[in-house]
């Protein structure tokens, strides 16, 4: 049980409810500050006082005031014509987390929502009814609308929504779990939509899947480095400390630990006096990689407890004021570095596949074939490989740089940070492609060097990994062991 205070969410309790199905609830204190906010929005709406998004319209419209009469089907109307996402839905896990992270920020009471809205939201996360989200359409300021509006959509019993495994009609979900669709009172529709919670989420995904993939990253290119008796010596401590950089240290470490006792490394002047940088500049590339993740964690569990809507409540409703929280610039610099850092270690891996595979710089079989020139072996693995690695040199051009205004000018800088965390997604699949590959032509290289002189640890690995990709005895579809490989790979706890 995960309890949400709208302060303290942690990328680890993300993992624990959106991975684990951990059940979610709010902080009784939260609900009293959520509360607390609401009550202020309705003596704002007796008061008869001017004020954008409870009374008054939208973006340009934000001069048009609205009757009293009217204000409840003015939320109504804000979910259901901003839903106008398109494309393909975000993943399950994904609408999971958006979810959470809108509860979450409703939690730390600025936002002037009823307490049984957000509870509504909590109870969607733990009875796993799922709103079905384009994942097209969203600037990344304003808030993520069309996103969010889609997700609204399934507060009133509207729209559809993925439950048991299928995709349904929201109301015919909630009818099933005794859910009553809700009736938004004043700003609920906007305290709904109006922030981050698209690209943050699509964003915390992302960086759970990198993260474990840059621990496989090491330990596959560990299994490399015996496959072509890569010099050890770059990986004492002594050259990574006089560097600084705790990431590359701690890398250069755990790989150490990786090969200990390993028979298939050499040292300098044994056979090579140096190695390429692909296997001597491990610990620097991807601890570089490491220094940019860990920005992105931080950003991420910052944003994770922000208030992000608009307008934003203070002193019971004295003080309510429209600023521009729901920028999402932060997490759009945020995953376009992120784009950039995990790219790299599919950079660095396709270059150990070509070492792997290519007999002029190798002295293994030419693309590690059972008979070169009739069986082609792990040739084209490489090509695919390279292939991927060029995709994401596309996909990692910064969505951050660009803006298009929008609302007749009103909003005139946008972050497009949605974008840039879908791209961070779609480079992260494409990475754990390229590792599988590398993996499957670790493999094999070790197998021509002798599995018995590997390193324990990488060893265990290798026996884990036959496991999933058998050897290569004879040329077969490949396609399908670096799919199985990847699969795999995307299951592993490290």
């Amino acid at each position: 049980m995960v309890i949400l205070t709208g302060n303290d969410l942690t990328l680890n309790d993300i993992k624990r409810i959106i991975f684990q199905r951990e059940k979610a609830y709010a902080s009784t204190e939260s609900l009293a500050k959520t509360e607390k906010s609401h009550l202020a929005v309705n003596k704002i709406v007796q008061q008869g006082r001017t004020v954008y998004g409870i009374n008054t319209g939208f973006g340009k419209f934000s001069d048009v005031l609205i009757n009293e009469s009217d204000v409840k089907e003015l939320q109504l109307n804000l979910i259901r014509s901003h839903a106008c996402g398109v494309g393909e839905p975000f993943h399950e896990n994904v609408s999971r987390a958006m979810l959470l992270l809108r509860a979450n920020a409703l939690l730390k009471g600025y936002s002037g929502i009823r307490p049984v809205v957000v509870n509504r939201l909590i109870e969607l996360v733990n009875k796993e009814i799922h709103p079905v989200i384009p994942q097209q359409g969203s600037l990344g300021a304003s808030g993520d609308l069309a996103p969010l509006a889609h997700l609204g959509l399934a507060v009133i019993g509207e729209g559809e929504v993925f439950y048991k495994g299928k995709r349904v009609e929201a109301s015919e979900a909630m009818a099933n779990e005794g859910l009553e669709p809700l009736t938004l009172e004043a700003k609920e529709g906007l305290a709904l939509i109006n922030g981050t919670q698209a690209m943050t989420a699509m964003g915390v995904i992302a960086y759970l899947e990198a993260e474990q993939l840059a621990r496989l990253s090491e330990i596959i290119a560990s299994m490399t480095i015996e496959g072509l008796n890569g010099i050890i010596d770059a990986f004492e401590e002594k050259v990574h400390l006089v560097r600084g950089y705790q990431q590359q240290i701690e890398t250069a470490r755990r790989i150490r630990k990786y090969l200990k006792g390993s028979k298939l490394t050499t040292k300098q002047g044994e056979l090579r006096v140096q190695d390429a940088y692909s296997i001597r500049c491990i610990p620097q590339v991807h601890g570089a990689s490491w220094q940019a993740l860990d920005y992105v964690k931080e950003k991420l569990e910052t944003e994770m407890n922000a208030a992000t809507d608009n307008p934003l409540i203070f002193e019971d409703g004295d003080k309510v004021i429209s600023g521009g929280n729901f920028h999402g610039q932060p997490i759009a610099f945020a995953m376009d570095f992120m784009k950039i850092a995990v790219a790299e270690f599919a950079n660095i891996s396709e270059r150990r596949i070509e070492r792997l595979v290519n007999p002029q710089l190798n002295d293994l079989p030419p693309f590690l074939s059972p008979e070169p020139g009739l069986q082609s072996g792990a040739m084209i693995m490489q090509y695919c490989a390279a292939s991927l690695v060029s995709e994401n040199k596309t996909l990692a051009h910064p969505a951050s740089v660009d803006s298009i205004p929008s609302s007749a000018n009103q909003e005139d800088h946008v972050s497009m940070g949605t974008i840039a965390a879908r791209h961070a997604y779609q480079i992260v699949q494409n990475v754990r492609r390229v590792l599988a590959i590398e993996l499957i032509c670790a493999m094999e290289a070790v197998k021509h060097r002798g599995i018995d002189k590997m390193a324990e640890f990488t060893k265990e690995f290798y026996f884990q990994g036959r496991q999933i990709v058998p050897a290569i005895d004879k040329d077969r579809i490949f396609s399908k062991d670096i799919e199985r490989a990847a699969k795999w790979l995307s299951e592993l706890a490290v």
